[in-house]
């Protein structure tokens, strides 16, 4: 079982950045890929980012690559998704899940969910 909690959160300018966190609890963290995802009103959770176990793999949505860059800390059970030249379209409740594979792009995939924090861009 793994309990998961997003925050860093906000409301930023368009071309800001931030940095959201997701804290694990459990020792079975390093057990599992982590990944993002976010969901606009109305619209179905959508992939953003994923990571390997270990770290040493990640792989991103189109619409993030090159802006965002996600890690993680196995010795803390935290996961980080940072978040740069941040646009209008990306205002959307993060989520943070654990998954028993890397590489999974569809939200059902995953096993456990964190209660998501919000990011609203202004333009």
């Amino acid at each position: 079982q793994v309990q998961l909690v997003e925050s860093g959160g906000g409301l930023v300018q368009a071309g800001g950045s931030l940095r959201l966190s997701c804290a694990a609890s459990g020792r079975t963290f390093s057990s599992y890929a982590m990944g993002w995802f976010r969901q606009a009103p109305g619209k179905e959770r959508e992939f953003v980012s994923t990571i390997s176990r270990s770290g040493t793999n990640t792989y991103f949505a189109d619409s993030v690559k090159g802006r965002f860059t996600m890690s993680r800390d196995n010795a803390k059970n935290t996961v980080a998704l940072q978040m740069n030249s941040l646009k209008p379209e990306d205002t959307a409740v993060y989520y943070c899940g654990a998954a028993t594979r890397f590489g999974y792009t569809w939200y059902k995939d995953y096993d456990y969910w964190g209660q998501g924090t919000q990011v609203t861009v202004s333009s």
